[in-house]
């Protein structure tokens, strides 16, 4: 076997050239923090999302790859987000009836959770001495990143910050979801499941549906509201707090 650092440092450059190798990399990397986390059984924790971005940041240290050339090997995955997003109607269809019949508390909600999740950020953040870019970055943390982003822009963030922040909340949340659930002694996988999706958006759900399928439905149901929701109010609420 040919262990030359020539040959090594000449096979990066064919590998690295080529658009499927960070696509590649990427799946690899989330199979691999999946089975971890099947390992452990699913320990909260064990957060795969966290394990792979951990390691593909680690990958792009190391090799020196900007995000723009990762971004353009690995895009497909950005874009299927769209369809992944889509298909968490099939859940909800399934249990359409419970969720019909959830409709009162599913508002109540989302009308007093939603204004709590932008201010409750903006106020500590403020108490903390937070400056106002990040003041306004946290305001739609809690939502998924493509609609926390555009909100980002229309209220005068960064939507870069914006990103970060909203993947921090999904993955606090993800992880400190089961564990706060348990201590307040809330079996309703419904009502385990809204909360998650409502607080920490994509990768709550995803948590949700490690859980349980029926939390996983809610989880949905309530990313979806609650992103709707807060890129009504942000502004609203930023508006009347200037």
């Amino acid at each position: 076997m040919n262990t030359d650092p020539g040959s090594i440092f000449a096979l990066w450059v064919y590998l690295s050239a080529s658009p499927l190798l960070w696509l590649t990399v990427t799946v690899g990397v989330f199979l691999f923090a999946q089975w971890l986390a099947a390992l452990s059984r699913y320990n909260p924790l064990v957060n795969p999302v966290l394990i792979a971005i951990v390691i593909v940041v680690a990958i792009l240290s190391v090799t020196g790859t900007s995000y723009q050339v990762y971004f353009n090997g690995a895009q497909f995955v950005h874009f299927a987000l769209g369809p992944a997003t889509v298909a968490l109607a099939i859940p909800l269809y399934r249990n359409r009836r419970l969720v019909r019949a959830s409709a009162l508390p599913i508002l109540a909600a989302l009308a007093v959770g939603a204004p709590v999740a932008i201010l409750s950020a903006i106020g500590i953040a403020t108490i903390l001495g937070a400056p106002e870019p990040v003041l306004l970055a946290l305001a739609p943390k809690s939502v998924t990143a493509g609609i926390a982003m555009g909100v980002a822009r229309q209220i005068g963030a960064d939507p870069a910050l914006t990103a970060v922040l909203v993947i921090a909340t999904g993955i606090i949340g993800a992880v400190a979801v089961t564990p706060l659930m348990n201590l307040l002694r809330i079996r309703d996988y419904a009502a385990r499941g809204f909360a998650a999706g409502f607080a920490s958006h994509g990768i709550g759900t995803a948590r949700a549906f490690q859980v349980n399928d029926l939390a996983g439905a809610f989880a949905g149901l309530a990313m979806a509201l609650n992103g709707v929701l807060t890129a009504v109010l942000a502004p609203l609420l930023l508006h009347m707090l200037r």
